[in-house]
Parts: C-alpha cells; sequence; structure tokens
C-alpha cells in the first residue's frame, strides 16, 4: 500500500501536466488508463497461473469495476480537469474517514480511540501540508463541481475497499485486475472512443508521452497491482490510511520540480500523517476484540482475579 500510494501521489502533478501541456482530456485519459491496464493485465495473465471464477463472483467483479475502477477513475479524473491538483488532494483525505464509517456499518468493525485519534492525525497532517502549498501558490483556484465528483470519487473507492474484501482475498491480483480492468473499459469506451481516435497522437510532445504512459503503466497497472496484496492482509481503515501518502509524495514532486521548498510546517504534516497511520494499523480488529473476549471468558476464575 505504501508502494501504491507512493505512486498514487505523483498522478495529480503528473495528470495535470497532461492536461494543461497537450490537446489530451479528462476523458482521453481515463479512457488510457481502464484500456491501457486491461491490456497490461491480460498480458501478465499469460504468465501467471490460470483461476477460474464463479458466475456469481463474475458477477460481483462487475460491480466492483464500476466502484473500484469506473466511478472512482472517472469521476476523480474529470473532476481535477475542473478543479485544481491542491483540492483534489485536500479530498482524498476524506477517504480513511468515509472508510471506518462504512466499515462500521456493514463490517461492525469497532471505531476504536485509535483508529479515531489515527485517523485526526493523519487528516490533520495532510491538510496541513496542503493548505501551506495553497498558502505558497494562492492563485490554484478549484472548482466546485470538480470538487464534488472528487468526493463521489472517494465515496466509491471506500465502499470498494470495504464491500469487496471477501472477494478480493479468493483470488489473485492478476485474475482480479484483469475482469474489473475488462468490464471498465467495455463500460466507457463505447461512449468515449470517438475522443480517442479524433486525437493527433503524434503532434504530442514527448513528455506528454512519458505523462501519459506513467499514467497508465505505473499509476494504474503497478497500483492495482500492489494494492489487492494489501488489501489481502490489512483491514479495509487501515488500507485506506495509505491515502495521507499521496500529498507528501505531491509536495516531494513539487520540491523536486523546483515549485516549492521544505519546511518545518512540512516536517511536521508528515510526522503527523505518519504517526496517524502507526495508530490506525496497531488498532484492534473485531476479530482481534472477539479472541480476546472469548479468551477472557474461556479463563477458569481464578486467572481472571488473578
Amino acid at each position: 500500500m505504501f508502494a501504491a500510494n507512493t505512486m498514487w501521489g505523483f498522478m495529480s502533478p503528473v495528470s495535470k501536466f497532461v492536461f494543461l501541456g497537450s490537446a489530451v482530456t479528462p476523458f482521453i485519459l481515463a479512457d488510457c488508463r481502464m484500456a491501457g491496464a486491461a491490456a497490461l493485465f491480460w498480458i501478465a495473465s499469460l504468465f501467471t497461473k490460470r483461476e477460474k471464477v464463479s458466475r456469481r463472483d463474475m458477477l460481483l467483479l462487475f460491480i466492483a469495476s464500476l466502484l473500484g475502477i469506473v466511478f472512482n477513475q472517472g469521476l476523480f479524473t474529470f473532476g481535477l480537469g475542473l478543479t485544481s491538483p491542491v483540492n483534489a488532494s485536500i479530498i482524498t483525505t476524506s477517504t480513511p474517514i468515509l472508510t471506518m464509517l462504512i466499515a462500521a456499518a456493514y463490517l461492525k468493525e469497532p471505531i476504536t480511540g485509535k483508529k479515531v485519534g489515527g485517523i485526526v492525525l493523519g487528516a490533520g497532517g495532510a491538510l496541513l501540508l496542503i493548505l501551506s502549498g495553497r498558502q505558497a501558490s494562492p492563485t490554484q483556484g478549484g472548482n466546485v463541481a470538480g470538487d464534488v465528483l472528487c468526493v463521489l470519487a472517494e465515496v466509491s473507492f471506500s465502499l470498494y475497499l470495504v464491500l469487496f474484501k471477501a472477494l478480493i482475498s479468493r483470488y489473485s491480483p492478476v485474475t482480479l485486475m484483469k475482469w474489473m480492468f475488462l468490464f471498465a473499459s467495455l463500460c466507457t469506451l463505447p461512449f468515449t472512443y470517438k475522443s480517442l481516435i479524433s486525437l493527433e497522437w503524434s503532434s504530442l510532445d514527448p513528455m506528454v508521452d512519458l505523462g501519459i504512459a506513467f499514467v497508465v503503466c505505473g499509476g494504474t497497472f503497478l497500483c492495482y497491482l500492489l494494492s489487492p496484496v494489501g488489501q489481502h492482509y490489512l483491514r479495509p481503515t487501515v488500507v485506506s490510511m495509505y491515502c495521507y501518502m499521496q500529498p507528501i509524495i505531491a509536495s516531494v514532486v513539487a520540491v523536486w520540480w523546483g515549485m516549492d521548498s521544505f519546511t518545518l510546517l512540512k516536517v511536521v504534516a508528515v510526522v503527523l500523517i505518519f504517526s496517524g497511520v502507526f495508530l490506525v494499523t496497531v488498532s484492534k480488529s473485531r476479530a482481534q476484540m472477539e479472541a480476546e473476549q472469548h479468551a477472557a471468558q474461556a479463563s477458569p476464575p481464578s486467572a481472571k482475579h488473578a
């Protein structure tokens, strides 16, 4: 999850660079992500063990593709085209809160003090980091419609993390993603293929081509290859906490590209974010609490008094 969110952290600035430096639209970039990743995952499946997916799970994979890819990627990419990377980064910090609430309602995961404290620390650090960047670049305004689309994208991804944890645990990442991206492509390409055909690809700047290649290969294929591994071993709330890595990476990119510099405020923000991730990671799950209760009930009375 650390590696996946590191690459996702590059997504906002790189995608914005692609939009501003070429005729590539959010529709086109979203199509490239879905169709390109689908092709890469099917190629990868030729070199991995073949898994049979039941009809019921195939239907679930279709629904998961809508929440985890079509609505999440599509809405976020379109929203980013309308708003600023700063606003988009702020909105991503809502994912752990949304995931914790949905997990509490659907999976009956307990809302512990450590979880709440970790999320507050992480959100505080992320907002501190992002708002400090906004003060340095006050001209980077947003758009309400773009912000709303980004919020809906985070809601969609939170639902995906919680509702499909069991499904994700049954299959390998390649099997999951080759079907999910195939379904996502089939859902979107019939409506947007004309924009792909009409774009003069040969006229694009090589740096724009490189940006699109990173979005497809790094920010999509590799991230979605790694993410199911993290989802298999970690609780949904813990998985969602790693989204706080994205503002950190965005700041590193800004410094690397000479657009910003590290300050004491940014150091404090990074410490808060990592502290929040640590607290949520070590918080107890429902299974752990139930195991402790059963152990306490099964222990002899003398042991309890001792």
